[in-house]
């Protein structure tokens, strides 16, 4: 029979925090709790360092942190996660300054790092704390900037900020730049603090304004696959595609390939490399088709949103070259299903996830499908929109 993975409840992942907590930290109970989800996207691949559009959304999969502020400036950290490869509890001294901050191992802990060292207020208590997840880590599902997310909220509880969400969103994606050395946009964050439920959040990734558009049940569903094959977007991958995206820019004199038009590029193109030229015009397009299917999304226009899906995946496979064998497999294997209005990679590519949408009906036979087509081994998520980081009750 095939199986969706169900995502545990949030009170569930705030129980196993807790309980952590006090094994960590004797008796004493967490003072405060926050949650910030992953998100998928649904379409707007590789656009957002570009200045384009994005339609993501926010996943009921969430990083929840307890924990409670100290007399010290020591913070201590602890993972519930069952990865054994990295240690799961750190500690470090605010007292050390932008050195006792500087990145190192556990890789998990550069991000807290990060968000300290960015974050908008000082001075902050040391404290201690529990992380517990359920978003994958390595699948595309943005469990960086949940954890990002989760931190800067629960800081905001133990020393408030001004409270501006753009603002935070860009502390975040600072962190990720400095502490990670991932060169990322600004969607993951934004849509982790500014997610809807029932919505997917269209967001201008210049003007760094979001328009939510209605995604209604009883509607079609969205089943996210993870593919369960790792990528390292750090590998230098990602990097080398953003250099090539600013290269076209630069030939076409405009500050980023948002303000480019398929036009102009065509009229550069003897003076661009053939790889430059492909970079540029999946770019271009999608910022367009992601335009598009806002517009379609809101029109309940599923077929005409489930097409510019299929267009977005060839795009990211056939001329921004990120996609891989088994994302090709997951998302053939959708698409030869009835009831399945289109399915495409998401994330930053070489595995991770695909997300398709499809009508309610179809779940089971798609899920069925996909599993009997796909050589790896995948998992499955039916998701909806979901609310952004948010402080949960300890009571």
């Amino acid at each position: 029979m095939a199986m969706a993975a169900s995502v545990p409840a949030v009170s569930d992942l705030v129980a196993a925090a807790r309980r952590q907590f006090a094994r960590s930290f004797g008796e004493e109970p967490p003072q405060v709790a926050v949650c910030a989800p992953g998100r998928v996207n649904l379409i707007g691949e590789h656009t957002d360092y570009n200045q384009g559009f994005v339609l993501p959304m926010a996943l009921p999969l969430v990083t929840v942190l307890v924990g409670s502020p100290t007399h010290s400036q020591d913070v201590t950290i602890v993972t519930v996660s069952e990865d054994a490869d990295e240690p799961r509890e750190v500690s470090f001294s605010l007292a050390g300054g932008e050195s006792a901050l500087s990145p190192g191992v556990p890789r998990w802990a550069n991000y807290v790092k990060g968000v300290i060292q960015h974050y908008g207020a000082s001075p902050l208590p040391g404290f201690r704390a529990v992380v517990a997840s359920s978003v994958p880590l390595g699948g595309g599902l943005s469990s960086s900037a949940s954890l990002e997310v989760a931190v800067y909220t629960f800081l905001q509880q133990l020393k408030p900020d001004g409270g501006d969400n753009v603002a935070k969103a860009l502390s975040c994606q600072k962190a990720e730049h400095t502490h990670a050395g991932v060169p990322c946009g600004i969607m993951d964050q934004l849509v982790s603090i500014l997610g809807k439920e029932g919505h997917a959040l269209l967001i201008d990734c210049r003007s760094l304004e979001v328009y939510p558009v209605p995604l209604v049940l009883p509607g079609p569903l969205i089943l996210i696959t993870n593919s369960n094959v790792k990528h390292s977007l750090a590998s230098g991958e990602y990097a080398v595609r953003r250099r090539q995206c600013e290269e076209a820019a630069a030939a076409l004199g405009k500050k980023s390939l948002r303000d480019a038009t398929m036009k102009e590029l065509e009229e550069v193109r003897s003076r661009l490399d053939d790889v430059i030229f492909r970079r540029a015009r999946h770019v271009i397009e999608e910022t367009e088709r992601t335009r598009q299917a806002a517009e379609a999304l809101r029109r309940g226009a599923y077929k005409e949103f489930g097409r510019l899906m299929v267009e977005s995946h060839d795009s990211l496979r056939d001329l921004y070259e990120v996609s891989c064998r088994e994302l090709d497999e997951l998302v053939s294997a959708a698409l030869e299903v009835d009831g399945v209005f289109g399915s495409r990679m998401t994330g930053g590519g070489f595995g991770g996830c695909t997300v398709t949408l499809l009508q309610a009906h179809s779940v089971d036979k798609a899920i069925l499908h996909m599993q009997e087509r796909f050589s790896g081994t995948a998992t499955f998520f039916i998701t909806s929109p979901s609310e952004g980081a948010r402080v949960l009750p300890l009571s």
